[in-house]
This record gives structure tokens, C-alpha cells and sequence, in this order.
């Protein structure tokens, strides 16, 4: 897709916060999650990979939410580091849209993943002697191809709207990366229809997902109220990861996408929040939640000790 002629060539951003005392919390906070967060994120997906045992749906759709995940943190949270040791940030008009593509992309797809893994879940706890018909190899597979499609279109949506847009100045983006509300505001042409545009295709559809998640949660706790002690505990621990996971990103999603593209005091740390802290974390509530899980990566720790020391 080709990119429109602007007369703005640069964005220059504002950044999370002004005060030194902040950037450098920041950066030490960001720099610990990479270094101990992130390895750990990719931990999980050499574990599901490599591990035999961890075949199951519930397994692979973990490791590629580890994957998303890991993939989303790269985004935003490298530039904005670099962007701390200089006075000027900047970013070009063709990386901000590529920054915007990607993240819509990933963003939307991880949506789509844990849409996946409540119906996943669903079949498991309330189907379970259907399970192994319906959720096969195949329809696994259908089912990522369809995710990513589904973010491809989203993002795609996102891109051709912002590139017909008219930029003549000013441009400054009141935040620390380029996202749909911060740009359409510096467009010279009323961007009402646009904003409308946008919240639907972001605020109401990941509004819906959100209820519909909840929904699936309430409904599979509901089929399990009359099973054995065991199977509600297990039902009951397996919700509770999934709606955590679900309010950390759609919550911070819906707060974001949802409301009137004005600014908000909270707007740049639920930002913060939901493009550097939480994707990492995900994966990690997920899998200290999954006994499986963890006992392989214990053994596949071990195993890489134990050969390091021979």
C-alpha cells in the first residue's frame, strides 16, 4: 500500500513524561521485564515446542500467545528506551504507520487467541467427550490462520484510514509511540467520521470480545455447578487465569479505544501498561496456573544444567 504525500515528513512525540527521575524508573522497571520476564516468556514457548507431552489445543495456543506476546513487547518498549536518552523524539511518518500496523496487528490477533481459547476451554470442560473430535489438528490450525487474518484486516483497516489523511502540521503526538487517537487528532480535516470509524473498528468490536469472554467464563462455570468437587476447582482455576488475562488487556484496551479521542490524565500509563507491562506478563499468569507446564520446564532446566556441568 502506498503511503499518501504529506507535508509532515516527521512526528515528533512527547514522550511518557518529562521528568528524568521517571524516565530512568521507567527504564529500570522496562529493563528488568526483559531481562527476566521475557526470558521466561521464551522459556515457555521452547518447553511447549520441544516437550512431547504438551500436545494438547491448550499447549499450542499457549505457546503462540507466548509468541504474540513476545512479539508485541518489541513494538514499542525498544524505541521509547532509546527515545529516553535524547531530548527530540522522533519518529518518521513511514515508522509511525509500520508501529501502527504492528501493533494492530499483533494486538488484534492476541484478541482473537484468547477468543480461541475460551471456546478451547468451552469444549474441554463442557464437551469433553467431543473434544478430541472437534478441536483435531486441523481446526487448531484453521483456527490460528483465521486469528491472524483477522488482525491482518484490522491493522489493514487502521493503515488505509490514517494514510488519506491530510497532515500539514502541527506535529506533535502527545504520547511515547503512534497510535490511531493521537494521529487523527493532528489531521487538517474534521476527523469526525473518522473517529467514529475508528471506535468501532477498535473500541466496540474488543467491547464485544470483552463481554463475550465473559459470557463463555459464566456460562462454562454455570455447566460445572453440579460436577464433582475436583472438576469445579479445576473449571473455577482454569476461568479465573483466562478472566484475568482477559481484564488485564481488554480492559486497558477498552479504556483506550472506547472513549472520545480526547486526552485523559491516565491515558499515557494505561498505555504504558497495556503495550510493555502486561504482554509480558500474560504468558508467565498462564503458565503459574499450569502444573504441566511447569514441571516440563523444571526438567527442561535441569536437563540444560546438567549438560552444562558435564
Amino acid at each position: 500500500m502506498e503511503l499518501e504525500n504529506n507535508t509532515v515528513t516527521e512526528f515528533i512525540l512527547l514522550g511518557l513524561t518529562q521528568s528524568k527521575e521517571i524516565q530512568i524508573l521507567v527504564s529500570v522497571l522496562i529493563f528488568s521485564f526483559y531481562m527476566i520476564i521475557l526470558p521466561g516468556n521464551l522459556l515457555i514457548i521452547i518447553t511447549i515446542r520441544s516437550d512431547p507431552t504438551l500436545t494438547a489445543p491448550l499447549y499450542f495456543f499457549l505457546g503462540n500467545l507466548a509468541f504474540l506476546d513476545v512479539s508485541y513487547s518489541f513494538i514499542v518498549a525498544p524505541k521509547m528506551l532509546v527515545d529516553f536518552l535524547y531530548e527530540k523524539k522522533t519518529i518518521s511518518y513511514q515508522q509511525c504507520i509500520t508501529q501502527l500496523f504492528f501493533l494492530h496487528l499483533l494486538g488484534a490477533g492476541e484478541m482473537f487467541l484468547l477468543v480461541v481459547m475460551a471456546f478451547d476451554r468451552y469444549i474441554a470442560i463442557c464437551k469433553p467427550l467431543s473434544y478430541a473430535a472437534i478441536m483435531n489438528c486441523q481446526v487448531c490450525y484453521v483456527l490460528l490462520l483465521a486469528l491472524w487474518v483477522g488482525g491482518f484486516i484490522h491493522a489493514i483497516v487502521q493503515v488505509a484510514v490514517i494514510i488519506h489523511l491530510p497532515f500539514c502540521g502541527p506535529n506533535q503526538l502527545d504520547n511515547f509511540f503512534c497510535d490511531v487517537p493521537q494521529i487523527i487528532k493532528l489531521a487538517c480535516t474534521d476527523t469526525f467520521v473518522v473517529e467514529l470509524l475508528m471506535v468501532s473498528n477498535t473500541g466496540l468490536l474488543t467491547l464485544l470480545c470483552f463481554l463475550g469472554l465473559l459470557t463463555s467464563y459464566a456460562v462454562i462455570l454455570f455447566q460445572v455447578r453440579g460436577s464433582s468437587s475436583e472438576g469445579k476447582s479445576k473449571a473455577l482455576s482454569t476461568c479465573a487465569t483466562h478472566v484475568i488475562i482477559v481484564f488485564l488487556m481488554f480492559g486497558s484496551a477498552i479504556f483506550i479505544y472506547t472513549h472520545p479521542f480526547r486526552s485523559f490524565p491516565a491515558n499515557k500509563a494505561v498505555a504504558f501498561f497495556h503495550t510493555v507491562i502486561f504482554p509480558l506478563l500474560n504468558p508467565v499468569i498462564y503458565t503459574l496456573r499450569n502444573q504441566e507446564v511447569k514441571t516440563s520446564m523444571r526438567k527442561l532446566v535441569n536437563r540444560q544444567v546438567i549438560c552444562g556441568v558435564e
